[in-house]
């Protein structure tokens, strides 16, 4: 849950829960990965699995993570993903390359959700 941002949702007062020394070790050292969104330029969806690369220095492109899901999104009319990166490697905005069956994919970084919920009247 600290990974994928759900702090809040983890009952941090309850005195026993499985995995809670785990969680509470994380917390105070910091989650090592985020869970990022990404949104692609192309109809064509990052996959499960994929790499997540960066250019770093020149082209020299850096693994800063992985694809935990994918698909084409209907109502932005092109690929989003969730991918699980590195602490710190990426930031909202940054350029990435998302390595689909040996092509490369020309992606973003971008808040989550994706759709912003609609206003109520």
């Amino acid at each position: 849950p600290l990974e994928a941002g759900l702090a809040w949702v983890v009952g941090w007062n309850k005195p026993h829960f499985v995995g809670r020394d785990a969680l509470v070790q994380q917390r105070d050292a910091g989650p090592p990965r985020r869970l990022v969104g990404i949104a692609t330029e192309s109809r064509r969806p990052p996959r499960d699995g994929a790499d997540v690369e960066v250019a770093r220095t020149g082209s020299i492109l850096d693994r800063v993570g992985v694809v935990t899901s994918g698909n084409f999104s209907p109502v932005l009319g092109h690929g989003i993903a969730l991918a699980m990166c590195t602490e710190g490697s990426v930031a909202v905005g940054d350029d990435v390359r998302v390595v689909v069956r040996g092509q490369e994919l020309v992606g973003r970084v971008v808040t989550t959700p994706f759709v912003s919920p609609p206003k109520s009247r």
